[in-house]
């Protein structure tokens, strides 16, 4: 039996970990919310949550992997008890990293396409209107939303083409190298602007006022929902890193270094934003008009505007890239573990994801009737709440349960792997909290994240039939070939 590729440093493992977690939440997210709830007053909250409720999880992902030294797609089967059906949890984990690339992709070209825009120009001398109305015609575009896509995926595919430790581990080292010196000299620039200092008193000097004005309750959520969403837990997209390492290492402390970065380069993101955003008298807002609108229009006014802009776009390229080359060598080692070539698993997934991809981006123009979640949503949307909603808590949830329950891989076990080697060590005093309450408070963000997607309770019922149908299938198909090859 071939042996398992495994990453040639430890940094390695670190920085692709770390560009799996880091994505474009970490900028048109994190900023925005800590600004709403009171600066460093709310990070000081999502970090206490980091370490009580990602921090864990992440580390029995990659304890999972270490283990069984395959992906999620079979790393279920070697260490479930006999006679136990935990290996079904692999299907929610194999769908939910179609699906992020599904939409990744495309969010991923947008991110690409505004790079060159920007290098060459293309927001020169127009006004706010002008920069509105180019990301609304990039939307509303079939060619350019399918052909930046194919662009990023050309790129994600043949750097994993290249093998673990030449492409992907080589080149994650190098985007995650550049991600922090761009950013770095991205801050210079901002907090040398005109007003800067008034952004950065916004966004540093606690202010715990705003955040009770806000609602104290709504801060807790949201630092809950920013620090277990921002590290990509509960689909497996971690745990593969970990059939990747040796056993030198403990895993709490790789996932605490992990958990920094991914902390670092969102805290870093807001010294970018709030300074830009008040030197130049605009709201910072959330999502892609912050960032394709809202920031594009701070750049055109800013001197030497389209060297920042360009630099900034290029920042966002790589956030997205290292996340979807991460994800792309997770799907890729789906197959690999069922005996298939890398070269061979390249090909069939690239193909499949572009055909995947074309729901999301033609959701846009094309198909823009289609309003899964009701008006004004697009497939998108009901891409991003199948897997931020449902898989994630969800896959944590399954994920924390194998860890600790007796019937499955159980705590002792866990508990074993995630401290083998040198590092900080998994406290066993924590069991009573990791089997009883940090369940609680996964399904806690789980069922909140319900409530505030839809007006009233009763609306949660036709999106969740419509999740567990548009899942049913593709997995009931991949059961049935898996049963097929078992006979």
């Amino acid at each position: 039996m071939k042996n398992r590729e495994k990453f040639s440093s430890r940094l390695g493992f670190i920085l692709i970990s770390a560009g799996c977690a880091v994505g474009l939440g970490n900028v048109w997210r994190f900023p925005y919310i800590t600004g709403l709830y009171g600066g460093a007053a709310f990070v000081i909250l999502y970090l206490v949550f980091l370490a009580i409720l990602g921090l864990p999880i992440m580390a029995m992902e990659f304890s999972i992997g270490r283990a069984s030294q395959k992906s999620c797609a079979k790393s279920f089967d070697v260490l479930e008890p006999k006679q136990t059906k935990w290996h079904l949890i692999k299907y929610s984990s194999i769908a939910g990293n179609y699906l992020l690339m599904m939409f990744y992709t495309t969010i991923g070209g947008w991110m690409l396409n505004y790079c060159f825009k920007m290098a060459f120009g293309t927001f020169h001398n127009i006004n706010s209107e002008e920069v509105s109305a180019a990301f609304s015609d990039m939307l509303a575009s079939p060619f350019q939303n399918i052909f930046w896509m194919v662009i990023i995926s050309i790129i994600g595919f043949f750097i994993c083409s290249k093998g673990l430790q030449n492409g992907v581990e080589k080149i994650s080292k190098y985007m995650m190298s550049f991600l922090f010196v761009i950013m770095l000299v991205l801050v210079i620039r901002a907090v040398t602007l005109p007003n800067a200092v008034e952004g950065l008193k916004f966004y540093l000097v606690p202010d715990f006022h705003k955040m009770m004005e806000n609602g104290f309750g709504n801060a807790i959520f949201a630092a809950m929902g920013q620090a277990f969403f921002t590290l990509s837990i509960g689909i497996g997209a971690m745990a593969i890193f970990g059939s990747y390492i040796g056993k030198e290492r403990s895993l709490l402390g790789e996932s605490l270094n992990i958990c920094i970065l991914d902390t670092l380069i969102a805290f870093i993101a807001g010294l970018i934003i709030f300074p830009s955003c008040f030197s130049f008298g605009v709201d910072a807002d959330s999502g892609p008009g912050l960032v394709f609108v809202t920031l594009s229009n701070v750049f055109n006014e800013m001197p030497g505007g389209q060297l920042w802009g360009t630099l900034f776009f290029l920042f966002m390229t790589f956030a997205a890239l290292t996340t979807i080359i991460a994800v792309f060598e997770n799907i890729i080692s789906f197959a690999m573990d069922h005996g298939w070539s890398r070269k061979k698993a390249v090909i069939f997934n690239f193909i499949l994801i572009l055909i995947l991809s074309l729901p999301c981006a033609l959701g846009f123009n094309i198909l823009s009737f289609i309003s899964p979640l009701g008006a004004n949503t697009t497939i998108q949307d009901f891409e991003d709440f199948i897997v931020s909603n449902n898989l994630l808590p969800l896959g944590s949830l399954l994920y924390l349960l194998f860890c600790t329950s007796r019937y499955g891989w159980g705590w002792k076990n866990f508990l074993q792997e995630a401290n083998t080697g040198k590092g900080l060590k998994f406290p066993n005093v924590l069991r009573f909290y990791a089997t009883w309450i940090l369940p609680v408070i996964v399904l806690f963000i789980f069922v909140q994240g319900y409530i505030e997607k839809f007006d009233a309770p009763w609306n949660f019922i036709l999106p969740i039939l419509i999740v567990c149908c548009i899942l049913y299938i593709p997995l009931q198909a991949w059961y049935s070939i898996q049963k097929a090859n078992k006979l």
